[in-house]
């Protein structure tokens, strides 16, 4: 078991939390805090609530017991700002990509350059400079999931938070946006909490790595990812670490 969260970083979010419906306990007292500015992976077998803890720190449920806090208070998106990027792309139909993407920002009343030049910038990091007047359904899905990438990260959001995004996608395209999720965190450093059933992913994409239990979930282990990047996954040190993950995926009273 490692320590709950990075040295050299203030805590950006705080869960101790127990969630059930009826009699169906569904997280067991969830203890973890996430640093500022950290990329933390969250790994379970399906099932274990990977997505209403999602909900839960993106404060549209509350938590039966407990608390969940962003910046020392209680998750609330009307107070905070808080972006979710979904397992299927959520793009809005009637918007071009370059609206698309500017749409947090005018919910937000952000200024109108300071908008051009925010869009610019996100749209060129995510490579679709060039298809800023194309609609959602004349470009592919792995596009329109970098629209909502985006959008996510152009507001500067105080938590983003990512349900399996890429599950959908070839195994190229998942790894081009792996990449390419990593580069627009390293230019516009947020705190990212990554929901995925993909080890592998975890460990390329993670500073560090929870592992949920079966229901009532609960945190089998967390897991420092040390690997500088670009991470290599043929490395022994990546495939190390990915076996460590497995072995506690599969753990007696994990699964």
């Amino acid at each position: 078991m490692q320590r709950q969260m990075q040295t050299g970083g203030s805590a950006k979010v705080d869960v101790d939390a127990t969630h059930r419906y009826g009699d169906l306990v569904v997280h067991d007292q969830l203890r973890f805090s996430v640093a500022e500015n950290e990329f933390l992976c969250i790994c379970g077998p399906s099932g274990c609530g990977k997505t209403t803890l999602l909900d839960m720190l993106a404060g549209i449920l509350e938590p039966s017991e407990g608390r969940v806090l962003i910046d020392g208070a209680p998750a609330d998106p009307k107070r905070q700002s808080i972006s979710f990027v979904f397992q299927e792309p959520s793009t809005f139909p009637w918007l071009n990509v370059w609206d698309n993407v500017a749409t947090g920002l005018r919910i937000r009343g952000t200024p109108r350059e300071a908008i051009a030049a925010k869009v610019e910038e996100i749209v060129r990091i995510v490579g679709l400079t060039g298809f800023e007047k194309f609609y959602p359904h004349q470009i592919s899905g792995g596009m329109k999931q970098r629209v909502a990438i985006a959008r996510a990260f152009v507001t500067d959001a105080d938590l983003i938070l990512m349900d399996e995004p890429f599950v959908s996608l070839d195994q190229p395209t998942r790894e081009r946006m792996q990449a390419e999720v990593l580069d627009i965190w390293r230019h516009r450093r947020r705190t990212v909490v990554f929901v995925t059933h993909n080890l592998e992913e975890a460990v390329y994409l993670g500073d560090r790595i929870l592992i949920l239990s079966a229901k009532p979930a609960r945190i089998v282990a967390e897991l420092d990812v040390s690997l500088a990047r670009p991470r290599d996954p043929l490395s022994k040190e990546f495939m190390e670490l990915r076996a460590s993950c497995v072995r506690w995926l599969h753990a007696p009273g994990t699964v």
